[in-house]
This record gives C-alpha cells, sequence and structure tokens, in this order.
C-alpha cells in the first residue's frame, strides 16, 4: 500500500515556502483551480498532479475545510488519553503497552495520539494513526465500480463486491465476541461481473501478530480451486487493473513489513467531498444493524460521467481542492519481491486521512499514484460519527502508461450498499468455502 533519487524526494516532500502560502490564502474558496492559476498552487500538489491541471486536465473547486468540522465517536478521546500514556512501539514496531510488553486485546482511539517530527519512530505511529483512524469506521460492505479508464473513456468494467471485518479499532460492540485466531481484520472481495470474472473470489486475513505475514487466496471458476497467494503480490494490480490490494482504503499494507520515516510536516492540497465538509451527508440505518451512505453526487464522481468534460475521462470531477497540514511518511518494502521500492505517504495531520500514495520503482522512478477523497464527519447517532459522504472515488494512476483504474462508484441497483458499522459473521470469511461464489 530508493538510492538515487533521494534529492529528488526530498524536493518534493520539503514544506511549503511563506511566499506560496501567503498566495494560496489570498486564493478565496470557491476559486476554480484550473490551468489559468493552478502555478499559485504549485509547491501545494504533487508534481505530477500539478501537471494535470496545468494541461487542462484536472479542474476543481478551492474550498474551506475547517477542522471543525471533524470529530471522533464519544469516548474516543478518552481513549487515546490512555493510549498517550501507555502504547509504545515493540522492536517489530507493533503498539504494545509498555506496563504489560503485550498488545493490548482491543485498541481505540489513535494509538499514536502525539506525533513528533524528531521522534525516530514517528513514521511507523503516523501510520498506525492512520490505520486505526480508519478503522473506527467499521466493519463494511460496499458494491462498487472498479473500472479501467484511458484517454477514450472506460475500457473495462466489473463490479466488485467487497466486505470487511474489523476485530479492532472499531467500537468494540461491532466487533466479533472471540478471536481466537488473534486477527486485526478480513476482507473479501467478489466478482460479480463482467461474466469472464465473475465468481473471482479474494480472500485475506491480517494478524495482530507483528512476525505472522498476511494470509490471502484467489478463487478462479475456471480452475475451480482455491490458491494461497504470497503476501508480496498484494502489491500487485487487482484483476490487471492498476489498483492493488495494498491501495485499499488508502494504504492498506502491513505496517511492520515496512521500514518508515517522516520526511516532512507541510501544508497542501487534496481533493475533499464538498457536499460533505458542507453538512450535505445523508444516511439511513439499516434493519439488520448499521447505516448506509447515500451518494448523492455519484453520477458525477468522475470525469467521463460528466457531459461535455473537457479534461482527463478519470478527473476527479466532483471533487474540491481544500488546504490541509500533512505528515509525509517514505516506505520501504522489506521484501524485495514487492513490487515498488518505495512509498510516499501524505496524510492529515488532524483527521488521519490519506490523500496522495505516490509509489516508485526500486529504482526511484514514479511509477504510480493513488489519489483518494477526504471527508468531514456525519452523526451515525448521537454518540457515533465518522466520514459522511456524497460519493467515493479511489484513483489508481499509471503515470508511464497514462491509463488510471477507478473504485469506490456505486455498483448497480437503486440502493446499492456502502454500508459501515454492520453486523458480520467470522464464519462468512472462511477460505474453505470460498468456492461458494463460484458460478
Amino acid at each position: 500500500m530508493r538510492d538515487g533519487v533521494a534529492a529528488l524526494a526530498l524536493g518534493l516532500v520539503v514544506g511549503i515556502t511563506a511566499g506560496p502560502a501567503r498566495r494560496a490564502a489570498a486564493m478565496e474558496p470557491g476559486t476554480m483551480i484550473d490551468q489559468g492559476n493552478v502555478d499559485q498552487v504549485k509547491d501545494q500538489l504533487p508534481p505530477e498532479i500539478y501537471n494535470h491541471f496545468k494541461k487542462g486536465e484536472y479542474a476543481n473547486k478551492l474550498i474551506d475545510f475547517p477542522n471543525s468540522r471533524w470529530s471522533w465517536d464519544d469516548g474516543f478521546a478518552e481513549a487515546m488519553k490512555w493510549n498517550a500514556e501507555h502504547l509504545v512501539l515493540d522492536e517489530h514496531k507493533s503498539p504494545i503497552d509498555k506496563d504489560t510488553g503485550k498488545r493490548p486485546d482491543y485498541i481505540r482511539g489513535l494509538p499514536f495520539p502525539d506525533i513528533r517530527e524528531d521522534d525516530p519512530e514517528a513514521g511507523y505511529k503516523a501510520l498506525w494513526n492512520l490505520d486505526y483512524a480508519y478503522y473506527t469506521g467499521g466493519n463494511s460492505h460496499n458494491l462498487t465500480l472498479l473500472n479501467w479508464v484511458s484517454r477514450s473513456g472506460v475500457d473495462r468494467a466489473s463490479v466488485q463486491d467487497v466486505f470487511f471485518l474489523y476485530y479492532d479499532g472499531q467500537p468494540k460492540q461491532y466487533s466479533p465476541p472471540k478471536n481466537p485466531q488473534n486477527l486485526l481484520f478480513q476482507f473479501l472481495a467478489v466478482s460479480v461481473t463482467p461474466n469472464d470474472l465473475q465468481g473471482t473470489a479474494a480472500l485475506g486475513y491480517r494478524f495482530k501478530d507483528p512476525t505472522k505475514r498476511d494470509l490471502s487466496w484467489a478463487y478462479v471458476p475456471a480452475l475451480r480451486r482455491v490458491r494461497a497467494i504470497s503476501p508480496a503480490n498484494r502489491s500487485d494490480g487487482f484483476l490487471g487493473s492498476d489498483q492493488s490490494q495494498d491501495d485499499g482504503f488508502f494504504f492498506d499494507g502491513k505496517p511492520e513489513d515496512f521500514n518508515w520515516k517522516i520526511v516532512g510536516h507541510k501544508d497542501g492540497l487534496r481533493f475533499v467531498d464538498a457536499d460533505s465538509v458542507a453538512g450535505n451527508s445523508q444516511r439511513k440505518a439499516l434493519p439488520g444493524g448499521g447505516w448506509r451512505s447515500i451518494f448523492s453526487n455519484n453520477d458525477r464522481t468522475i470525469g467521463y460521467m460528466v457531459k461535455d468534460w473537457k479534461g482527463v475521462p478519470w478527473a476527479p470531477a466532483a471533487a474540491g481542492l481544500a488546504k490541509r497540514k500533512f505528515w509525509v511518511l517514505e516506505g520501504v518494502p522489506k521484501d524485495r519481491y514487492y513490487l515498488y521500492g518505495k512509498l510516499e505517504l501524505w496524510i492529515d495531520d488532524q483527521t488521519w486521512q490519506g490523500a496522495w500514495n505516490r509509489k516508485f520503482s526500486w529504482r526511484g522512478e514514479l511509477l504510480n499514484v493513488y489519489e483518494v477523497t477526504g471527508y468531514a464527519t456525519a452523526p451515525f447517532n448521537e454518540h457515533e460519527r465518522w466520514w459522511g459522504a456524497t460519493f467515493a472515488l479511489q484513483l489508481s494512476e499509471n503515470i508511464k502508461a497514462d491509463r488510471a483504474t477507478a473504485s469506490g462508484m456505486n455498483g448497480p441497483g437503486a440502493d446499492p450498499p456502502n454500508d459501515r458499522r454492520i453486523p458480520l459473521d467470522p464464519d462468512f470469511f472462511d477460505y474453505q468455502t470460498l468456492n461458494r461464489f463460484g458460478k
């Protein structure tokens, strides 16, 4: 979810100078950032994203996203206070209670709320915060498009039925009462369409044990068998797309499988859901438990959906641009068979939502950038709250091939699932019955 370009990498993550920051501040919310004015915010965007704007391929309105539009569940602050007093990293860079020397049975809140740039372990701690800020959203079920997009439009389209079950991070009542395998989460994705992919399934287990690598399986109906696959394959393109399992919500690799460090703390711009920030998101309670988001802006999520769109077909058309402050992390995989040799992650230092995941080859060449959308929070009920979304878009852009893979948009049907904090049975994720999804 690295030597020859050290100077280049450093140049990409240094802090924004006072001049560009002042120029960005002078641009009023509602201003359309496009090729005519993007030079004023050039230093607040990754170079490849700036190039899209400069060429007229992206155009997005600047919006204000104050920290006041973000809040956690009740009890989250108390959990973070306990974490700050008790949690440290062990020799594997996994969170443990300093008093017991063991990982707590359950962690709520950000594990490491006090990130310091001079802390040599800050990169690992920031990544754990990213993960647990996402896990708190809870068990999920999404029926989503996964589309291969070129400059001519959608080349190939699929529908994926995706489930996640979390054993940590979310309010405890939503997690399974027992965890005999010491799991962190389980994942299942099943291809619904097209016909040649129907029934293809991917299943994954992640363990809390830092020394135990992910277990992953694939089922291909044509072969009629379940096959175990290497954790390194999580970096490969999913179903031949440019999006991988380690992309996930932003970066979904196992933290202990990488060497992490902080390389910057800077102001920058990111894509956000403007209607979410304005408080216009909608969700409904589900009869069996949990909540479903209603994507009111789904039909204009991405460029190819918009009539007379002038930019690239994969442009994030519905998104706004908001100025936020980011921790910038650099990660190097320990497994030399991992597809990428270096990752650069931009993570919001307040919401802990990722923005830009830049992936480089082992020789330091930029290969892929993962562009995701940020959200404000909205209530589930009077005590619980999380991201409130009016659309979803995760965009993996293949820089060299000049194409992208887009996911997150609604799957078919009048009321497709975009569900959170739902009840899920651990038996649903049994690898021995994975072939039940076959044709």
